[in-house]
């Protein structure tokens, strides 16, 4: 008798897929068919692009979800948007996981984590109290993604999470290199440090407009960060959590000058 896989031998759990790549990218796709035969899967992403627009929310005009398939949403909102719109009105109930990705490109370090629509999609789904995972695939050429094997570890690491629960505001982001990988190591933040780059020309009319470039980021930090292990062919899992306090500052004389104001 062939083995049943364990997402299989339970109930189907519901997951919930977006990104920011937008909802036709073949990373969302290929995750959506590995997932499936497993699990009851919904996807509710951005109708295009929204790369870099980290947890903004749409607050000054209504959004719009059009149904493009079967459990398929197509928002013309952000992805902490899909995030809301899935929660409030899509979904039949609270999903088991939140994934944000496959994304095209890596999220790795302090600065892209920052920036990220589709690490800001797991932290919006954090606050929501759902298990929430960003995964994304790194590519030196930004073009050769393995989207099926990516898919199929994707859904081990969820066969995984059911037995060992994310704890409480703790979110992962995942970062997969080019395959084959070594295997996966629990990582830390690191950092790309960008050079700035801002490319200014000239409209037809003469005047000024810019684009910000890519910067070429440096990789620097920890050699346990996940910016190196990725390096070295890692699968680096950095658990995130929602607290940004900087616990070692709270009782530091650093701000002793600030505590002696009095207020008029």
């Amino acid at each position: 008798m062939a083995k049943v896989s364990g997402l299989a031998a339970a109930k189907k759990k519901l997951i919930l897929l977006t990104n920011d790549d937008g909802f036709r990218s073949p990373g969302l796709t290929a995750l959506a068919e590995a997932l499936r035969p497993y699990a009851r899967v919904y996807i509710v992403a951005p109708d295009r692009e929204r790369s870099s627009i980290s947890l903004a929310l749409t607050l000054r005009h209504p959004l719009r979800a059009e149904k493009t398939g079967t459990n398929v949403f197509a928002v013309d909102g952000t992805p902490a948007d899909c995030v809301y719109i899935a929660l409030k009105y899509v979904l039949p109930q609270k999903p088991d996981y939140l994934i944000s990705g496959l994304n095209l490109g890596a999220n790795l370090g302090c600065q892209d984590v920052s920036y990220s629509g589709t690490v800001a999609a797991a932290l919006q789904g954090t606050f929501m109290g759902i298990p929430s995972l960003a995964v994304s695939l790194v590519s030196p050429n930004g073009r050769q993604y393995d989207f099926e094997k990516a898919a199929q570890l994707v859904r081990k690491i969820i066969e995984a999470l059911q037995r060992t629960k994310l704890p409480p505001k703790v979110y992962l982001n995942i970062n997969i290199p080019p395959f084959p990988v070594k295997g996966l190591k629990i990582s830390r933040l690191g950092e790309r440090r960008y050079a700035p780059e801002l490319i200014k020309k000239k409209d037809p009319r003469g005047k000024d407009y810019f684009w910000i470039g890519v910067g070429h980021p440096k990789a620097v930090g920890p050699r346990n960060s996940d910016v190196h292990l990725v390096d070295q062919g890692w699968v680096s899992v950095t658990p995130l959590h929602i607290d940004r306090t900087a616990y070692p500052a709270l009782n530091s004389q650093l701000f002793s000058s600030l505590i002696n104001i009095q207020p008029e």
